[in-house]
């Protein structure tokens, strides 16, 4: 992408696609066309995303558009961020280890990382030639993440990790992971003792485990780490030590809007394949679009995903302009992903027996989606701090 197409910043309303977002969307679109679609279906019997895929799209400039130009970005706003979220959603929830490392995991390397940090980590998050990770869900701490026992002690100009993750977002291919550890095991509230740390893939004792079999997403590579006496220097320190929980919910806002956008996307995607197929589908010697159940229950879905619609945009809008949405995003992310696999099931339900059979879509979606309400924060989470910003 040519850096004269980043133009002027969009206002707070809903119209907030500039030009420029509207040219960028339609060159991913057209690159994901060629280099996506037709090896998709590959991908997912693979169970992997080659990493050839990665270097051809960030040597177009579709990965981290928002990093600053001197480290090899665009200094874009959030809108071309959503946008490559959403297209990639609209190929396949499996790539969503993409937005992942692009909208989620390298933020943290550019907000709280040193100028040796940024310098020597973003060029590469740029191209695609540095894939990263981000490690904080161990085998017995999810939801309550100040309860993790992955430790790194400090030993001189050094910290020693020991601990295993799993369930961690491009598990496999990545080549520097951030991960969530306890310098302080001891401290009281537990979260005060939590650092982040950036551990490159070569690093004596570090390893990874299985590479995990999912319901659903299967393109996304997921995997276990594992820790042993991984020794890493004390630059190796994101941001200051005991600040690591208080970094990881300043992106939690962003990471669940991205959420409630891929859901969206899958529920606008659903929609469209079920509208085509019913059209088609006889039975009873007529379309069974025209039996006045399949009308009611397309009308109901179309009504709720332009509602969610409405309120992703609105909530994009205002993330790019710096408002505080952590109530709202929470609202979005519970939501949308349970909007979502309301209309998975009800899409999958007229499709009949055919929406069984991977051959179609539906039968990819309907298994990609229900992770959707786990993470990012479980919609039990979400509920809670709804709950607690209304003063209950």
């Amino acid at each position: 992408m040519d850096k004269s197409m980043i133009g002027k910043k969009p206002d707070s309303s809903n119209t907030f696609y500039t030009d420029e977002h509207q040219m960028f969307r339609q060159s991913l679109r057209r690159f994901l066309d060629k280099e996506a679609v037709p090896f998709f279906e590959k991908w997912e019997e693979e169970h992997i995303i080659p990493r050839s895929f990665w270097t051809k799209l960030g040597g177009k400039g579709f990965i981290c558009p928002w990093v600053n130009e001197e480290y090899g970005g665009m200094n874009t706003d959030f809108g071309f961020a959503a946008i490559l979220n959403e297209e990639l959603a609209r190929v396949g929830a499996g790539l969503s280890g993409i937005g992942t490392h692009s909208n989620i995991i390298v933020p943290y390397i550019a907000s709280f990382g040193t100028e040796e940090q940024k310098k020597k980590y973003l060029p590469g998050c740029v191209t695609g030639n540095m894939i990263t990770a981000i490690a904080m869900t161990e085998p017995g701490a999810g939801s309550d993440l100040a309860n993790i026992r992955t430790t790194a002690l400090k030993n001189g100009d050094s910290y020693m990790i020991n601990g295993q993750k799993t369930f961690i977002t491009n598990g496999i291919h990545s080549d520097l992971v951030i991960v969530a550890c306890k310098t302080d095991p001891h401290v009281t509230p537990a979260h005060r003792g939590i650092s982040l740390f950036l551990v490159e893939r070569d690093t004596p004792g570090f390893s990874r485990g299985r590479k995990l079999k999912k319901v659903g997403m299967h393109s996304q590579d997921t995997a276990e780490l594992i820790f042993e006496e991984v020794k890493v220097p004390a630059s190796n320190l994101l941001g200051e030590e005991g600040k690591g929980f208080y970094y990881l919910m300043t992106k939690l806002q962003q990471e669940r809007l991205v959420a409630a956008i891929n859901s969206l996307v899958a529920a606008e995607d659903m929609l469209q394949l079920t509208l085509s197929y019913v059209k088609e589908r006889n039975a009873f010697g007529k379309p069974i679009s025209k039996f006045q159940n399949t009308q009611f229950k397309l009308a109901e879905m179309a009504t709720e995903i332009k509602i969610g619609r409405t309120f992703v945009d609105h909530l994009i809008g205002k993330h790019i302009n710096g408002v505080d949405i952590v109530t709202e995003v929470s609202m979005a992310k519970w939501w949308i992903t349970d909007m979502a696999k309301r209309v998975s099931a009800e899409c999958i339900q007229l499709h009949g027996g055919y929406g069984y059979m991977e051959e179609y879509k539906i039968a990819r979606r309907y298994r990609d989606i229900p992770i959707t309400s786990i993470f990012a924060g479980t919609n039990e989470i979400m509920k809670t701090i709804i709950a607690k910003k209304l003063g209950l």
